[in-house]
């Protein structure tokens, strides 16, 4: 009786651990399909599909399919109650990527990147994809049917996500857009003023779908400055740089003239005026794009109960509008897969990175960084801070630490001609590899939950 009692014991472990396992890779094996199909379209020897249309694909998803699936679920699940009880979500990116920092310096004082690409390396193993692939993992796990999130794993999912990604993109268009800079050192001019090195690696005629793949449009938003070190330039003192490159400070100030502005810059102290002067080349006012306008959107009318019960539910009046957006928001998932079979097919660019540093970015952030989000996460829920029975987000937690970097930091790249081609080449290697290490962790975290 005992040994019969031991067998079904095992055998119930074992089909256990089988299911589990069948859990974690069958959402990735949807996945991977997705992403296999828009290869296949994509690929050069092919060409079923032109890169002009997964760069139209791009920009619906950018400006229509996303903004609806965030409203839709953000909007209806979001409460003034739920602000506080949400709370350590955006916190949790911050915590990523300050320990994605740590990683990243690690990686540079073990790998030794070559020095123009020290900045870089920290940028690619600090800030991770919060946005449009955890987005596409939610969506594949809930569409399984032996998840354990709930009936309402979808809409949950996305809304916990959603209300993470304004954090992201103010990262991205402050801290990243100025850490992007071409280094000083490594920035070299000729006669004409046009620059040798790192700009002309932006230069390319027909742009990767890559750079587009998250901001689509981003050649529009170039400007004098962008390609050069314009920070260093005004809190620096460089005497081997011509000064008709970058005009001075006091000079360009001084072109004001008389107005009310000029008079306020000479009463600045210089240091404030250059703080100023930085700000002000600061794309700010790229954070106010499609999908964060509907994050916000979404959480005013979810936090004004009447205008909310107009909006969401079966007998709302505007529950026909909603629908709508929730049949284009559905769009969502498959199009970002293609569009990243699209940039996969590309192929990965030269890079000048090395072997070592690549492999070492790739370790910390794909390998390491998810052990501590489990520590950081474990701890969290001991002090109480995390939603209590709550396993969605405790998923989505972790899933902060588990992504590849951000394919927004290539549109950053080439915005601001610095290491285009080598985050190119490492966003290709991490998406290789992150179907491998996603399905681990994947696995270990529903065996946690």
């Amino acid at each position: 009786m005992d040994r019969f009692l031991t067998e079904l014991i095992v055998d119930n472990s074992m089909k256990s651990s089988e299911d589990d396992l069948l859990s974690a890779v069958v959402p990735l094996l949807k996945l991977l399909t997705l992403t296999v199909i828009g290869l296949i379209l994509a690929h050069p020897k092919t060409q079923i599909i032109p890169k002009a249309t997964f760069k139209l694909l791009s920009k619906l998803v950018f400006a229509l399919f996303l903004p609806c699936l965030i409203f839709t679920h953000l909007g209806e699940s979001i409460t003034l109650s739920n602000i506080t009880l949400w709370w350590f979500i955006p916190v949790n990116v911050l915590i990523s990527t300050v320990m994605g920092c740590i990683l990243g310096i690690l990686v540079v004082i073990i790998c030794r990147p070559p020095p123009q690409y020290i900045r870089f390396t920290i940028i690619m193993t600090a800030f991770g994809n919060t946005g449009n692939l955890p987005l596409a993992i939610v969506g594949s796990v809930c569409h399984s049917a032996d998840h354990p999130f709930g009936p309402d794993c979808h809409r949950t999912g996305v809304a916990y996500l959603s209300f993470a990604q304004w954090v992201s993109v103010i990262l991205v268009y402050t801290l990243v857009y100025h850490m992007m800079e071409p280094p000083l050192e490594y920035y070299e001019i000729v006669e004409e003023g046009v620059v040798s090195e790192e700009q002309s690696e932006g230069g390319d005629v027909s742009r990767p779908l890559l750079v587009e793949a998250e901001w689509p449009g981003i050649g529009d938003k170039e400007t004098e400055h962008s390609k050069t070190p314009f920070i260093a330039k005004i809190f620096k003192s460089i005497s081997n740089v011509s000064q008709t490159t970058f005009p001075d400070l006091d000079h360009t100030v001084e072109e004001s003239g008389s107005s009310p502005k000029s008079i306020r810059c000479f009463a600045e102290p210089r240091v404030v005026r250059k703080i100023r002067v930085v700000a002000e080349q600061t794309p700010i006012q790229q954070i106010l794009q499609p999908p964060t306008i509907a994050s916000l959107l979404a959480i005013i009318v979810g936090m004004v109960p009447q205008i909310k019960a107009f909006v969401f539910g079966v007998d709302a009046p505007l529950s026909f509008l909603t629908d709508s957006f929730e049949i284009l928001g559905g769009a969502m998932v498959p199009s970002v897969m293609l569009i990243l079979g699209g940039m996969l097919a590309e192929g990965p660019n030269e890079s000048k990175l090395g072997l070592r540093t690549t492999i070492g970015i790739i370790v910390a952030r794909m390998l390491v960084l998810p052990l501590l989000g489990i520590g950081i996460v474990a701890l969290a829920d001991k002090l109480h801070l995390l939603v209590l029975g709550d396993p969605m987000y405790r998923f989505v937690l972790l899933l902060q630490y588990t992504t590849p970097s951000a394919i927004l930091l290539g549109a950053i790249a080439s915005l601001r001609g610095y290491a285009v081609s080598e985050s190119s080449a490492l966003l290709f290697w991490q998406h290789l590899f992150a179907l491998f290490s996603l399905s681990l962790y994947i696995m270990i975290y529903f065996k946690l939950l």
